[in-house]
């Protein structure tokens, strides 16, 4: 008696505690409001959603070898993963996966996103942050007829004419630390006197700009600039220890567009990996920025190159284009800030992101790009639905209708089988997808199939002329072997499928350990407790209907 009340006891625990981890409520979780975390109440929802059945968007990357060969692009795509896996999960996207597919490609799943191209440019952002003084030694007007004829060979050739010195003058750049950058030195001020527009492709389209090493090009000819900066010959004729970068936005002057071209040393007085820290912030002055920190060693260094260029401009060079050129006013330490110009707060806040995540150890290209709708979720999770609903059916209808009583006591094992094994995914906060769906359903047939083998044994001690108790006993002991060893096997078969598989993969392949388990409890356990309340009841006495 004790023994029976200990067991419905320790059933009735498990419901409690299964029927508290599936029931939403209100906690309080790490949360990102404004790009920072903060400790907020939220509401816990059980067995979130994957990207199948809530919608969102899948991403494959691989290595973007255009520019440079990488040797190990295996152990490159580690590293890789790790930068990824920081932005997304200060994205702030639920239950995401990041995970790194043979040696050559990443996938990135990101259920619920609603800003898809915002999600790409945060994975996919290098975020290669450098720091470099702007050309004070006008090094391009020296080789404008040179860039002339090495673009010409490599056959590019444009007969767009610059803007007047003055309206290129008028394009100016805002000092990041204070007063204007055109102040910096007044003889950065004279613009390039434009050539005649049968002059060549840099001479007829390069003016000077507002700052020293600032130039701009009428956006008509940048691509035929772009493309000429990018073949061996025209780099060739930059002078050594320089490099031309385009600026990061375009600038309007009257009726004309322009994009920013730079001339910078090449060597940066310091880089990113020295960052510790990037928050967005809004300056008064400078609008949208985004404030930084380095460490000890980085501030040291900062500090001290930055003494060695007051009154000069400096460049803020995010991954190759050049975000803002201020005047240096004084040393600068451990903090500074970055200006967007007519940027978003959004775009301030991505910017922080991917530098507190660090730079991609090497390109990435996004080579496929699928977006699934939330009404196809939907639709996925009804079908789901209604399958589970289906073959529950069938096992209650067979297994009733076949074993009689014992098949209700199954029936009844069956309904905590369900719930219990629904707690253990929400408890590990495991993310219900569609083929975790299909492990669900394909559980629910092991665990019946459970309770047929103790059935079989239990109607073979019975046709041997033992008594009910006994038969029962024996049944469940002689089946014990049997149902551990199908158990143990299955859930070697779903650790491999874990290990080695993708997100659906895995995702069935949780689902069906989890189901396994229950159905162990539920068999081993739950029905022989209900077979041992029967018996109580009867005291062994009236005939076993199975």
């Amino acid at each position: 008696m004790a023994n029976i009340r200990n067991r419905l006891l320790l059933i009735l625990g498990c419901v409690l505690v299964s029927a508290w981890a599936l029931f939403p409520r209100t906690v309080i979780e790490r949360v990102k409001r404004d790009g920072v975390f903060v400790y907020d109440t939220v509401k816990r929802v059980p067995l979130k959603k994957g990207l199948d059945l809530q919608g969102g968007m899948h991403l494959t990357l691989e290595v973007d070898e255009s520019k440079q060969a990488v040797a190990d692009k295996a152990e490159a795509l580690d590293r890789a993963l790790k930068v990824i896996r920081q932005r997304i999960d200060e994205f702030g996207v639920a239950e995401p996966v990041v995970q790194k597919i043979g040696t050559d490609r990443l996938v990135v799943e990101l259920p619920g996103i609603d800003d898809p191209e915002r999600a790409q440019s945060v994975v996919s952002e290098a975020a290669f942050l450098q720091f470099q003084i702007t050309d004070r030694t006008q090094a391009l007007e020296r080789v404008l007829a040179r860039l002339d004829q090495a673009a010409a060979a490599a056959g590019i050739r444009s007969g767009t004419q610059v803007a007047t010195g003055d309206t290129a003058r008028s394009v100016g750049v805002t000092s990041l630390f204070g007063g204007d950058s055109a102040a910096a030195d007044s003889d950065s001020a004279a613009a390039t006197t434009p050539a005649t527009p049968s002059a060549g492709l840099f001479t007829s389209n390069v003016a000077g700009g507002a700052v020293p090493g600032q130039y701009v090009v009428p956006i008509e000819a940048y691509d035929a600039l772009a493309s000429a900066l990018n073949t061996p010959s025209v780099q060739a004729v930059i002078p050594p220890g320089k490099q031309l970068k385009w600026g990061s936005e375009e600038l309007v002057a009257g009726n004309q567009r322009y994009r920013e071209l730079y001339m910078l040393d090449a060597k940066p007085i310091i880089t990113g990996e020295y960052l510790i820290d990037a928050r967005p912030n809004t300056d008064p002055v400078d609008g949208n920025v985004v404030t930084f920190t380095l460490n000890n060693e980085g501030g040291r260094r900062f500090k001290n190159e930055t003494a060695k260029h007051l009154k000069e401009n400096m460049a803020i060079v995010l991954d190759d284009k050049v975000m803002t050129a201020p005047v240096i006013q004084s040393s600068i330490g451990r903090n500074g800030q970055i200006t967007l110009g007519g940027g978003s707060l959004q775009a301030a806040q991505d910017l922080a992101l991917v530098l507190r995540a660090g730079a991609l150890p090497v390109p990435l290209k996004i080579t496929e790009v699928r977006n699934i709708g939330a009404s196809l979720g939907q639709d996925s999770i009804d079908k789901g639905v209604r399958a589970l609903a289906l073959s529950v059916l069938l096992v209650i209808v067979i297994m009733i209708g076949y074993y009689r009583f014992a098949g209700t006591l199954a029936v009844a094992a069956l309904a905590l089988y369900v719930l219990f094994t629904a707690a253990v995914l929400a408890g590990f906060d495991a993310v219900l997808t569609l083929p975790g769906l299909a492990g669900f359903v394909l559980s629910v047939g092991i665990a019946v199939d459970a309770n047929v083998l103790i059935f079989e044994r239990i109607r073979e001690e019975l046709d041997a002329g033992k008594s009910v108790r006994l038969s029962v006993d024996e049944g469940f002991r002689h089946a014990l072997s049997a149902i551990v060893d199908s158990a143990v096997t299955t859930i070697l078969s779903g650790a491999v499928l874990y290990q080695y598989g993708s997100g659906p993969v895995r995702g069935f392949a949780v689902t069906l350990i989890a189901g396994v388990v229950a159905s162990l409890f539920t068999a081993l356990f739950v029905s022989r407790t209900f077979f041992m309340l029967w018996l109580q009841q009867t005291r062994g006495a009236k005939a076993l209907s199975i």
